[in-house]
């Protein structure tokens, strides 16, 4: 996963998202060939610039990313990171999609992986497989939300902010970024195993289940 972002947002312009969003929309089957031909190429770097570009349109503010699909073949992301500012433009962009096909699905926040103990992510030499990631929960049931503390055994080998990647990372792979900012209080980093750590798809059982 790459996240890309515009590297010199301009500030925001006050534009309907309803627009901005029919806007991004006329621009992207305009572009989906060249889109598509690149990542038929292997290549999405090609088509990077013009992606900033037409998803500036919508906000400057918003990243995204493509992805492999669940349902689909690739998957197309926009992201606000949640920021309540952003929430009415990726609504609107969400809102104004076109029917997902056998080709193309799109979300307004980084969805869960389905099996997040099958990645292995890339963290400078590092290669670090999320299925050694252990985190120990506390639930707070009366608010319906989880404090974690994360936990992986590469973490002495990373600096500050790998580390601080690696405890994020897992979180929202198997959370999906809205769920996960929906539910997680307080993350932590654990340079040890806490007591009582579990794996990722036991967090994601527990999170799921909170009312």
């Amino acid at each position: 996963m790459k996240w890309f972002r515009r590297r010199h947002p301009e500030p925001a312009p006050q534009r309907d998202p309803a627009e901005a969003a029919a806007e991004f929309w006329r621009g992207w089957v305009e572009l989906l060939p060249s889109v598509s031909a690149a990542l038929g190429d292997k290549e999405p770097n090609r088509v990077e610039n013009d992606l900033c570009e037409l998803v500036a349109v919508v906000h400057p503010e918003l990243h995204f990313s493509l992805e492999r699909g669940q349902r689909a073949i690739y998957a197309l992301v926009i992201s606000g990171q949640e920021d309540p500012r952003l929430r009415p433009f990726t609504d609107a962009w969400k809102a104004a999609a076109p029917p997902e096909d056998a080709i193309w699905e799109y979300h307004d926040s980084v969805p869960p992986v389905p099996d997040p103990t099958e990645v292995t992510v890339n963290l400078g030499i590092h290669r670090i497989p999320l299925a050694d990631v252990r985190v120990a929960v506390q639930v707070d049931e009366a608010e319906g939300v989880v404090d974690v503390a994360v936990h992986h055994p590469q973490f002495a080998e990373l600096d500050q902010a790998a580390r601080e990647a690696l405890t994020y990372l897992p979180l929202d792979a198997t959370l999906g970024e809205r769920l996960a900012a929906e539910r997680l209080r307080r993350v932590e980093t654990a340079e040890a195993e806490p007591q009582g750590a579990i794996g990722l798809l036991e967090l994601r059982e527990i999170v799921r289940g909170l009312g």
